[in-house]
């Protein structure tokens, strides 16, 4: 893999640049049958997309083991189930740059697929450029158990707003995962995992958080993307109730090592400056179980 000047930058700021060349070569442009088993196996995938006015989204899809199929080695479809109140598939009207996690919960394994996209008849379809597994750290073990009940009719509507309410933050704050997308506008679409102890992303106040930077695989594709461009999208979804947090805004990397240090484990500090949220009550249909925490969380 050639890494574009963005991830370049990173790597060579934070000293890694020999190692992220050694972890670039396992990077696809196809996905091999071990890859395809994996991803028709998967509940879940989260998926990052661009709106017309180039801001950055993370959404959720679910559906039973067989709605991700490989169709080729180049060629993925999607049928998730559906949701309201997400912009996802109007981000796909038009094709565009597209990430894709596919996180298996229960052995701390994930897959990610970069590339372009298009929706046709409700189902997403998937240009592969970038295929690759990706560290298992920092992935809290759960299982899913089964799917929600369908929402009653008069449960709450998704909300869009610009600030944060206090249940919205009590959210956040107790969260142990959220998920991060990213684009550079030449290269593409990104889309990362983020795991730690509850408590591990901080509110700063109702339009601003801050989370700390985990020792990675070297690539600084995420952190790499927003130094070209600084819009991303956030996700968090609380695995309990099934609300889902989707935000999108601006990113900016603190490399005071100061700062880091109050954060524990931290390499560098993230900001993130909220533009718009959606607040979905009823985002994330999959019952699940928290089995236990990642060891590696610091």
């Amino acid at each position: 893999m050639e890494f574009h000047n963005g991830e370049i930058e990173v790597q060579e700021r934070a000293g890694v640049r020999a190692a992220a060349r050694d972890v670039g070569d396992g990077i696809l442009e196809f996905i091999v049958p071990g890859a395809k088993d994996f991803l028709e196996r998967r509940q879940i995938a989260v998926i990052g997309s661009i709106d017309e006015s180039a801001n950055v989204w993370a959404s959720v899809v679910t559906g039973e083991p067989g709605f991700i199929q490989v169709i080729d080695p180049r060629t993925i479809m999607i049928t998730p189930r559906p949701f309201a109140g997400d912009p996802l598939f109007t981000n796909l009207a038009k094709e565009g740059h597209v990430a894709l996690l596919a996180p298996d919960f229960a052995t701390a394994r994930r897959l990610r697929v970069n590339g372009r996209a298009l929706v046709d008849d409700w189902k997403i379809f998937i240009r592969t450029e970038q295929v690759y597994g990706n560290c298992r750290r920092y992935i809290q073990q759960r299982v899913f158990t089964g799917v929600r009940p369908d929402p009653q009719s008069g449960q709450e509507r998704p909300q869009r707003r610009s600030a944060l309410s206090i249940a919205e933050q009590q959210q956040i704050a107790r969260a142990d995962t959220f998920f991060f997308a990213t684009d550079h506008p030449q290269h593409g679409a990104d889309i990362s995992h983020k795991g730690g102890k509850p408590g591990f992303v901080r509110i700063i106040d109702p339009r601003h958080i801050a989370f700390p930077d985990y020792n990675g695989n070297s690539m600084f594709n995420t952190l790499g993307n927003v130094t070209v461009n600084p819009r991303a999208g956030l996700l968090f979804i609380d695995f309990e109730s099934g609300r889902t947090l989707q935000f999108t805004g601006l990113v900016s990397i603190d490399w005071d090592p100061e700062r880091a240090r109050s954060f524990v484990g931290a390499e560098r500090v993230i900001d993130y400056e909220i533009s718009e949220a959606i607040d979905n009550p009823a985002g994330f249909p999959l019952l699940s179980e928290l089995r236990r925490l990642s060891q590696f969380n610091p």
